[in-house]
């Protein structure tokens, strides 16, 4: 998966297209990425054993990986992450517009 947690994304499909947020966890078996702010649906819950109040709550629900684009932090544009070998030899993603590199 190219995002990685702290990573500033923006949502590009579903009814939150054009937030943008931070990715706080990331589900890798369901493909699937939390991010701040986004997708946050009401639940009714009941009380469960005096530790929750019972009631209407709101909370975040993960998103496809595939419904978000990284927003590169040197251009501020969302662009598509690519990978490139440094001159020491380790690999680091790069910014698909402006070619800089991520980290």
């Amino acid at each position: 998966m190219r995002l990685h947690t702290e990573d500033n994304v923006m949502v590009i499909k579903g009814r939150d297209r054009g937030k943008q947020g931070r990715v706080t966890k990331i589900l890798h078996k369901e493909d699937k990425v939390m991010v701040e702010g986004v997708n946050i649906v009401k639940r009714h819950t009941k009380a469960t054993g005096g530790v929750r109040q019972g009631g209407i709550i709101q909370k975040e629900m993960p998103v496809r990986v595939c419904n978000v684009v990284l927003v590169c932090p040197g251009c501020t544009k969302p662009a598509r992450i690519g990978y490139r070998f440094l001159a020491d030899g380790s690999k680091a993603r790069v910014c698909g517009k402006c070619e800089e590199v991520i980290e």
